[in-house]
């Protein structure tokens, strides 16, 4: 699937957002277009995988963003409390070029009740 220009503007618009709340780097202003809790990482980032870290370094930022879309196959997956499930190392990388990660767009995964 080809990413037009249209689409990469419209995920830098959560990527970037206009805020003068910089105490939390990913603190996304509460507000209707932006109701998710700040991302939180499910391991520590000793546990990233270096080689994988090398190949999503490589990656544009639009690049990185758009993989990140719901709907693709390994879109940002987290809990509805921020927990990401699914794009561990493009959300480091991300943080590490300042992109504020907490307005990406992403699908919710709730945890499956034992019964």
């Amino acid at each position: 699937m080809c990413a037009t220009k249209a689409h990469v503007s419209a995920f830098f618009y959560w990527a970037y957002p206009e805020s003068d709340n910089e105490t939390n780097r990913d603190a996304a202003p509460m507000s209707k277009s932006t109701p998710n809790p700040p991302l939180r990482p499910l391991h520590p980032d000793s546990s990233l995988i270096s080689s994988k870290l090398e190949k999503m370094e490589l990656e544009t930022t639009e690049a990185l963003i758009l993989s990140l879309a719901p709907g693709r196959r390994d879109s940002l997956k987290t809990r509805s409390d921020g927990t990401i499930l699914d794009g561990h190392h493009r959300i480091h990388v991300l943080r590490k070029r300042d992109v504020k990660v907490a307005n990406l767009p992403r699908e919710i995964i709730e945890k499956q009740k034992e019964e």
